[in-house]
């Protein structure tokens, strides 16, 4: 039998652990798909911690993709009317080089930008921010992660002190009230779900409480289901603060000793009484009691929270006001209980640890911080001053620097923005007036390659090694199975071949991603996220860890493996591997701010960014299916999948459908005031009126006019620069049905065009 590959897959930020296996073994057939390429075999490793051998769908099909249209060969045109040839590596290099030195001396570095992607690998994500923010200066780096979690991470940085998610996964069984807003659990991080149900299943006084506009499979588990209005989070948070305040539901021990602010958020959250809550959320007041008795009465209280929060132009006042009430109630630091923000992506939190957002360095540090830059720039040997003091254009701003001509270059690496960026029509037309488009990826086509000049095939998953940091911050070393195709490249090695051209060869004297991964840790030395204990050697030896891992904690055994792992040396290895799995952040009540203490925040509702009104009489709101994955790169390519949800969908309550004369199946026009969409009716009560929901995976390759984002808008939360992507106004038309056929023939040379 042959010894599978230990690995994590490459989907959300669960970080499920996965065994493959070759595809073909003695005695048995090979598998192969449809165009004959052996299909690997995959299955869930029982030894992760995070997931103890379960996968989900997407997961266990991961490998069915790996052959299907990848990109093998880099390709140049000069503009984007004309057809790709295909090109060496050096001449493909050469141009990015040679225009990122024009720019150099015209514009200055701060006309380079690179959008880059949770799907990297850490070591990507770190070459790529020695290239840019230390050797060319510029802080105009920025990752799909702002799209995603950037509210979290300003959440906690401003509650906390740092970055850094507080709980771990055993919290799902050790809770006594678990607190989801936000967050379609169930679909889209399901083997977290999975656990936190069977806990639940098995404690009847143990409590599920779901806030979401939509009754989904998340809240049909839940024992209190709060359909809030879309936009009235923090109505809610404030509404059960001022219960568990007038109930006396306080730790005052906790809230004196260990953090500030306490007074000015009690003078906010007065405003807030239950009938005046309730009247604004559209929820009964004794369901608001309910759950605010819940949350009092449990001594173990963990919330989860993901998208539903965080994409909002409120998302760090929401993160903040969530974290208020475990302030209040002392939940943190203990088992079962803490603020567990739920990760989108594979590696967004070895990102963050990796500096990989456009205001923060490696090790959680940020640009502003002199200390912090002089600190970096001692580590990548750089002349004091080489690191800007400005953070860098986020995600939005790049596309309106197309539109202004500041960005001279835009690099795109695994990641699809003309399909996931807000007000998709306005991001197209600024993609078209970029002077040097250079598109990294996998797979060809993809709805952004039709706007580069330059395309650079990039090795994946399975196809290169590096580490990733899943939710509960465990870090899982991701071994290269099988060959890259064609002339594919790791990411990481991309970028540090620019670095050397640029004449930066000391900086990028890397033999492999060992090399990458030795230098990263040094940088988070003594950080909240050290994870000097960590090498290659002891992930591969002891299994994923979770940080914080400094050097020291190895003791006798040290971090380069000079005593043997036997004896008591082994069962000492085990028994810390356990603990490590345990850990939790804020154990002792002191945080990462100056004085040590935690701060409450303040926050009164503003709501949506765009209410809806007499025109615009709805609010749409967009998520992923369970089945598929972010725009469809992989999952559309794969043949189960598929067939379990081949086609987007568009939710409306019984009552709204009956007013419009809607039936089900039909055809339905949605406006926005920037464009519109056109979906089939799926007529349900786990919806709120008033309130329509649909997919965001179907891009243009996909399905015609069903790109989610080409009615969403750009405005943003103020602090963590995340657009709201969860909301926004829209009126609906019926289709005539005769358009009905029309529509399903497009769908079906869309599937056949790209599965040739």
């Amino acid at each position: 039998m042959t010894e599978p590959t230990k690995t994590l897959c490459p989907y959300c930020g669960v970080g499920c652990g996965l065994e493959v296996l070759p595809p073909a073994q003695p005695g048995k057939a090979t598998n192969r798909d449809q165009q004959g390429n052996p299909i690997w075999q995959v299955r869930g490793d029982r030894s992760h911690p995070s997931s103890q051998g379960k996968i989900c769908v997407k997961g266990g099909t991961i490998a069915e993709s790996l052959d299907k249209n990848r990109l093998k060969y880099p390709m140049i045109r000069e503009s984007l009317d004309q057809p790709f040839r295909r090109a060496s590596w050096d001449e493909a290099l050469e141009k990015i080089v040679n225009r990122i030195q024009e720019l150099r001396t015209t514009q200055g570095s701060d006309s380079i930008c690179m959008y880059g992607s949770g799907q990297f690998q850490t070591e990507d994500y770190y070459i790529a921010q020695k290239l840019l923010k230390g050797c060319l200066g510029t802080n105009n780096f920025d990752a799909n992660s702002r799209l995603c979690m950037s509210s979290a991470v300003a959440g906690y940085t401003q509650s906390f002190g740092s970055d850094g998610p507080p709980c771990c996964y055993d919290d799902l069984e050790l809770t006594d009230c678990a607190f989801l807003i936000g967050t379609n659990t169930a679909e889209c991080h399901p083997i977290v779900f999975n656990r936190l149900r069977v806990h639940h299943k098995k404690n009847r006084k143990v409590k599920m409480i779901v806030v979401d506009p939509r009754r989904t499979p998340t809240a049909e588990a839940a024992d209190l289901h709060l359909a809030i209005k879309p936009g009235t989070d923090i109505d809610l948070l404030n509404g059960i603060a001022h219960l568990l305040l007038r109930w006396g539901y306080l730790d005052t021990l906790f809230i004196d000793e260990c953090t500030q602010g306490f007074s000015q958020y009690t003078e906010v959250i007065q405003h807030y009484p239950p009938e005046v809550v309730a009247r604004k959320c559209g929820i009964r007041i004794d369901l608001l009691e309910q759950a605010a008795r819940y949350w009092g009465e449990s001594e173990r209280v963990l919330s989860l929270w993901s998208m539903g929060v965080n994409q909002s132009s409120e998302g760090t006042a929401k993160v903040r006001t969530i974290i208020n009430l475990h302030l209040m109630t002392g939940n943190i630091g203990k088992p079962g209980a803490g603020p567990f923000s739920l990760t989108g992506q594979p590696n967004a939190m070895g990102g963050r640890e990796a500096g990989g957002l456009a205001h923060i360095l490696p090790g959680y540090r940020v640009v502003k911080n002199p200390q912090h830059r002089a600190e970096v720039e001692q580590l990548w040997g750089l002349t004091p001053g080489s690191i800007s003091p400005n953070p860098g254009k986020d995600a939005w701003s790049m596309i309106t620097g197309l539109e202004t001509g500041t960005v001279g270059l835009l690099w795109i690496a695994a990641t699809n923005p003309a399909v996931s960026m807000p007000d998709l029509e306005r991001t197209k037309q600024a993609l078209m007036r970029s002077p040097l488009t250079v598109y990294q990826d996998a797979y060809y086509p993809t709805e952004t390659s039709a706007y580069a000049h330059i395309l650079l095939p990039a090795a994946q998953w399975s196809e290169k090694t590096g580490t990733m940091t899943n939710s509960e911050r465990v870090v899982t070393l991701c071994p290269q199975f099988r060959e890259p195709p064609g002339e594919a490249k790791a990411d990481w090695e991309i970028f540090a071949e620019v670095g050397r051209r640029l004449g930066f060869t000391q900086e990028f004297n890397f033999t492999n991603s060992e090399a990458v991964y030795a230098e990263f840790v040094q940088l988070t030395r003594d950080r909240p996220c050290d994870v000097t204990g960590l090498s290659y050697q002891r992930l591969q030896q002891q299994g994923p860890i979770q940080w914080p891992c400094p050097l020291e904690e190895e003791g006798e055994i040290g971090r380069k493996g000079e005593a043997e792992e036997t004896g008591i040396f082994s069962a000492l290895f085990k028994e810390k591997k356990q603990e490590k799995v345990a850990k939790r952040l804020y154990t002792d009540g002191i945080f990462n701010t100056p004085d040590g203490r935690a701060k409450f925040a303040a926050f009164h509702s503003k709501g949506l960014a765009e209410p809806p009104n007499n025109e615009y009489p709805f609010v749409l709101t967009v998520g992923r299916v369970y089945e598929h994955w972010h725009t469809m790169t992989r999952t559309g390519r794969i043949e189960k999948i598929m067939k379990k949800q081949p086609q987007p969908f568009l939710e409306i309550h019984p009552r709204d459908a009956e007013q419009l004369a809607i039936e089900e199946g039909m055809l339905i026009e949605i406006h926005s005031r920037r464009g519109k969409g056109i979906f089939p009716a799926r007529i349900t009560k786990a919806i709120a009126p008033g309130t329509v929901f649909v997919p965001m995976h179907w891009g243009a390759l996909w399905a015609e006019n069903a790109e989610a984002n080409v009615l969403t808008h750009p405005e943003a939360c103020p602090i963590s620069l995340e657009p709201e992507l969860k909301a926004c106004a829209v009126k609906l038309i019926p289709v005539k049905p005769e358009l009905q056929q029309e529509r399903s023939l497009f769908q079906q040379k869309a599937k056949e065009s790209v599965s040739v």
